[in-house]
């Protein structure tokens, strides 16, 4: 188990070195609602990619409203960039039918009048298509809260970091862990940023570990080093 003073200064680390290798902007400034769809997009997705999923339903449909009476197909083809963009896309059409049945609109700045971040997320969590990654993301980004969204990519990247401990099973624990570690000034960036090493480096099978910026602090990484035989490095990304 890590003490706190390696993890913070592996999160020093991660925060100097992958500075010189991302520097992801801020976030525009969306809606509510537009921050659950972006969520929904950027789940186990880079920057990148959820913003082009999110360009392309904007220019493909009038309004939400077109976007709610269209086929999970149509959708799909918008969003083809992001895995399991068919899933995206029934989770989308049931959110936006559920905000229609249930406010007449397509409009979530209410939440901003609740009396406070967990009583709003409270009432977001009472759509079917939320799930813990897009209430967090709309917390850290329109709410004012301090939420780390943890997908599977998140979770992985930060257990095999050592920024949170492979005993902590409970998602939870582990976000409050995380939220202890990682300043609410740099919440946004260290999401960005966790997406970005996982995309490019800490892959679910056969990470790059020779590659990775962070090889030299993370204690997965030496270890794969350690085992992997002479002449493996710099590999491409499994497909």
């Amino acid at each position: 188990m890590a003490t706190t003073t390696n993890k913070q200064r592996i999160l020093n680390q991660f925060f100097s070195l992958l500075k010189k290798q991302y520097d992801p902007p801020e976030q525009d400034p969306r809606p509510v609602l537009e921050q659950f769809i972006f969520g929904l997009c950027h789940e186990n997705a880079t920057p990148e990619q959820a913003d082009q999923a999110y360009k392309n339903l904007r220019a493909s449909f009038f309004d939400w409203n077109e976007v709610r009476v269209s086929s999970p197909r149509e959708l799909e083809e918008a969003m083809s960039n992001l895995p399991d963009a068919g899933v995206r896309a029934e989770r989308l059409i049931a959110f936006l039918q559920e905000v229609f049945e249930t406010t007449y609109s397509f409009d979530l700045e209410s939440l901003h009048k609740k009396k406070g971040v967990k009583e709003a997320a409270q009432k977001l969590a009472r759509f079917q298509a939320a799930n813990d990654y897009v209430i967090s993301w709309v917390m850290q980004q329109s709410l004012g809260g301090h939420a780390i969204p943890l997908d599977s990519n998140t979770l992985r990247t930060v257990r095999r970091l050592g920024l949170v401990d492979h005993e902590q099973e409970d998602l939870d624990t582990v976000r409050t862990s995380l939220e202890h570690l990682v300043p609410k000034a740099k919440g946004s960036h260290f999401t960005e940023m966790v997406s970005l090493l996982a995309n490019d480096y800490c892959w679910e099978n056969e990470p790059n570990c020779a590659g990775c910026p962070l090889s030299s602090d993370c204690p997965s990484g030496q270890d794969s080093l350690a085992a992997e035989p002479a002449g493996r490095s710099g590999r491409a990304k499994p497909r």
